[in-house]
């Protein structure tokens, strides 16, 4: 791979992150310091309802104090993505996904985490209940034709990386999907 982990250290723990300074040898040879976040995988998803609109969370985001618009998602918590991803959906808008499958997954800030996203697309929704937590009191949920989801991605008005991804990813797997033969699953 061409690095080399000499040592590591915890720096700092918290209840959600924790940061690592290693003692590395890099690629070339030289000896260096890393220092990096250790948290858990999150899932964003896709959440289509059957009049092909993608659910919508918009939420009060501290480090950008903004608003921001994005999918549900969050913190994996260590469980399996399409576990973390039901929890999540069902959490943050009330609705449970009766089919779920994997669009893919991104490495958002390879450099300062080895935590990935999981973006998931969620469909045959049903009535669930919402359960936020104290840091989601102020969100609400809307509901957008996919194409004008896909227009906030490309003007800038939906900036979160899982959420950029995963609705493009949608996008082109729904457009495929519409210009197959009926009965053909792109997924076989």
């Amino acid at each position: 791979m061409g690095w080399e982990r000499i040592t590591s250290e915890v720096v700092h723990r918290g209840p959600h992150i924790t940061l690592r300074r290693d003692s590395v040898r890099q690629p070339g040879g030289t000896a260096g310091v890393y220092e990096h976040i250790v948290v858990h995988d999150i899932v964003r998803v896709v959440a289509l309802d059957e009049d092909g609109q993608v659910i919508l969370v918009e939420d009060d985001f501290y480090l950008q104090q903004r608003r921001v618009l994005h999918l549900p998602g969050g913190s994996t918590d260590g469980q399996h993505p399409h576990e973390a991803a039901r929890r999540e959906l069902e959490e943050e808008t009330g609705l449970m996904a009766g089919r779920l499958r994997t669009l893919g997954v991104i490495d958002p800030l390879p450099a300062a985490t080895a935590a990935r996203c999981h973006l998931l697309l969620a469909t045959d929704l049903q009535p669930g209940k919402t359960n936020r937590d104290e840091t989601e009191k102020g969100m609400t949920v809307h509901r957008w034709a996919l194409r004008d989801a896909v227009a906030a991605v490309r003007d800038g008005r939906i900036t979160e990386a899982g959420s950029f991804a995963a609705l493009l990813l949608a996008a082109a797997e729904t457009a495929t999907e519409t210009a197959l033969p009926k009965g053909l699953d792109p997924a076989t």
